[in-house]
């Protein structure tokens, strides 16, 4: 035990010898150095962080300066001339007023019922074309055959007769069809009315084309359907014209031939 105690003690007095020559040898470098080298270094470091100083306050630190001013004024124009925050919150709290006066009053509107059958047939044909459900076209023909009876038979009426009974009663449920795709197509408009509605509520500076474009889009979708409801509607009318033109012709046709019964009747001795 005691041998390893003097072990210890000469190992760290060896330790700190050495450590002790390496403090000795830097502080004699440090001597060594020449007074004026030393000095002449750090002025040269000293002058070099004067420079860059400067060179960051004057030169460049103008530029930035200039530069936020520039952003600043850019700024400005924008707020002021371009997208005037003012005008844009006016139009906001407008839109927000307008929105919250008539949102009530359109669903209120929306929501009437105009049905008027009485009669369970008709009560459940009228609910078909009138729930603007495209899904339920294909019960049309059926409920509608049920309420105005089908084409009659070849006995019971003439291929003119028939002819016409079965022209109208197609124009009849083509225009109730194309009534029931655009009651569903109203109601799609009406959504993406409310939605382009919520974004001019909440829309960026600068992002009203988008929305108008939005809004453009909306209303040639409205104008195509408009076209196509026209047109059912003069298929109708010239179908209806046809009608009572053929009308026309078969009362002429049945005149020239009274005429002629009559002419046989006189001329018969």
């Amino acid at each position: 035990m005691r041998t390893r105690t003097v072990k210890l003690l000469r190992n760290l007095q060896h330790r700190l010898g050495q450590r002790r020559r390496w403090l000795l040898a830097t502080v004699v470098a440090a001597c060594l150095i020449p007074p004026l080298a030393r000095a002449d270094g750090m002025g040269d470091i000293l002058s070099l962080f004067q420079t860059i100083t400067h060179t960051l306050q004057a030169p460049i630190g103008g530029a930035l300066g200039e530069i936020q001013k520039v952003s600043t004024a850019i700024n400005n124009f924008r707020q002021r001339i371009i997208w005037p925050l003012v005008l844009i919150n006016q139009t906001r709290s407008f839109i927000s007023a307008t929105r919250a006066h008539y949102t009530g009053l359109m669903f209120q509107i929306e929501g009437i019922k105009n049905n008027s059958a009485t009669l369970a047939l008709p009560m459940q044909l009228e609910s078909v074309f009138r729930g603007a459900q495209v899904g339920t076209i294909t019960q049309i023909p059926t409920i509608y055959m049920q309420v105005y009876q089908p084409v009659s038979q070849a006995s019971a009426a003439q291929p003119l007769q028939r002819n016409l009974m079965d022209i109208d009663d197609a124009i009849a449920m083509d225009s109730l069809k194309t009534a029931m795709v655009s009651d569903q197509n109203t109601q799609g408009m009406l959504t993406l009315a409310d939605s382009i509605e919520q974004q001019a509520m909440g829309a960026a500076p600068g992002s009203a084309p988008m929305v108008t474009a939005q809004a453009r889009i909306a209303d040639l979708e409205t104008q195509a359907q408009l076209a196509k409801m026209l047109a059912a509607q003069l298929r109708q009318e010239a179908t209806k014209l046809a009608h009572q033109n053929l009308v026309v012709k078969q009362s002429a046709v049945a005149t020239q031939n009274l005429q002629n019964q009559i002419q046989q009747v006189l001329a018969h001795p």
